[in-house]
């Protein structure tokens, strides 16, 4: 029995010791951190195991003020059912900017820090709205390779900040999450998240499709870290995070200790009524509280298709309908999502540990599920 762990113990040596070497070195913090906690994928409180930086909120935070039917309405069946199965840990009903109902599971409270995954490409994308101006970055048509010498020759000289913002770049690069041995894990683990953006080419001609890949949000974040002359989360928190009255600071994920960059694609940890302020501001056409803190036309193309064939996606947000009713959304991995949907002054937060397979239309099946429940429970207080 010994000599056969020894002999177990020597392979499992030798494998690492490959990997060590091999070009694939990057899944070793991830055999630590991620798959060697019993996870498939990146979870919900990652952010733990990760270097951080601090996003700071406001000095002086504002309340989400109370509906005056708060909290009396009992959740669907159908809803329960629904977070029972997909391990949801908040869900928020927001009603003419009035928390209806809140609910957190799992041991999570309302100010329990949860991984926002892909919901920071939102925010990324308002950075640039902001960016634009304040001046630093000319125009969504400004070339990537006015900031990157790498982006000037061949398809990478006509990719611009734009073509980023809506998935539309060309970019080498395939999105998967439960691959260990790919580009997206590998970004999610690197040390070096500028170099690895900058060995990446163009292959496919910039601005004639969508094709939702990590690497254009997290190539669009070095161009504003570089525009502004500001990492993203010092950014992030004086343009808006303060003056959206954040009540908890946030913590946003970065590739090292010293001087990282932060993983612009995902990772900005939050609590729900705090990701919900994001979902507000693009509702209120860049306004909060009435003082402007992005351009209304910025907004107004963010939450509208690029490209007519993928009436899924714009700049950033996620795009579908609801009986009829446009709604925009933040939307993460595992199933995290802030949905507005501005009609009927309504916004759907829901965080949770799994979410359903994808529909025709390319959102998980109780997307949609999440909006219906929240309509039957206002309805439901109507008659109460």
């Amino acid at each position: 029995m010994k000599k056969i762990l020894k002999i177990i113990f020597g392979v499992f040596i030798a494998l690492y010791a490959l990997l060590y070497i091999s070009s694939y070195n990057y899944v070793i913090p991830g055999l630590i951190k991620i798959y060697g906690t019993g996870h498939k994928t990146a979870f919900l409180h990652d952010y733990e195991v990760f270097d951080n930086r601090i996003v700071e909120a406001a000095y002086q935070p504002q309340e989400w003020a109370l509906h005056k039917k708060y909290n009396t309405v009992e959740p669907t069946n159908r809803l329960l059912e629904t977070h029972e199965q997909f391990k949801s840990v908040a869900y928020l009903i927001i009603k003419n900017d009035s928390i209806f109902h809140e609910k957190y599971y799992g041991g999570y409270s309302d100010t329990s820090k949860s991984n926002s995954f892909s919901m920071a490409k939102s925010m990324v994308t308002g950075m640039l709205g902001k960016a634009i101006e304040d001046g630093k970055i000319k125009s969504i048509d400004q070339k990537v390779g006015d900031f990157f010498e790498e982006f000037k020759e061949g398809n990478a000289s006509d990719l611009t900040v734009g073509d980023l913002a809506s998935m539309a770049s060309g970019l080498d690069w395939v999105e998967e999450y439960y691959n260990p041995l790919n580009i997206t894990t590998q970004s999610y683990f690197t040390d070096d998240l500028q170099a690895l953006l900058l060995n990446r080419k163009i292959t496919g001609t910039p601005g004639q499709e969508y094709l939702y890949l990590s690497g254009n949000t997290q190539l669009l974040g070095m161009v504003i870290q570089k525009a502004v002359g500001s990492n993203l989360s010092d950014y992030f928190s004086e343009k808006f995070w303060k003056p959206m009255g954040a009540k908890e600071n946030a913590l946003w994920q970065i590739d090292s200790k010293k001087n990282g960059m932060e993983k612009a694609f995902c990772c900005f940890a939050s609590n729900a009524k705090d990701f919900a302020r994001f979902g507000k501001l693009y509702k209120d056409h860049g306004k909060w509280n009435g003082k402007k803190l992005i351009d209304s036309t910025f907004v107004a193309l963010s939450v509208r298709p690029r490209f007519e064939k993928s009436p899924e996606y714009g700049y950033g947000w996620w795009l579908s309908e609801i009986d009829k009713k446009p709604l925009f959304a933040m939307r993460g991995h595992l199933g995290q999502y802030v949905i507005v949907i501005p009609e009927d002054d309504l916004i759907v937060v829901r965080l949770g540990h799994l979410t359903g397979k994808l529909n025709e239309t390319d959102f998980p099946e109780v997307f949609h599920l999440y909006i219906e429940e929240a309509y039957k429970m206002l309805e439901n207080a109507k008659k109460s």
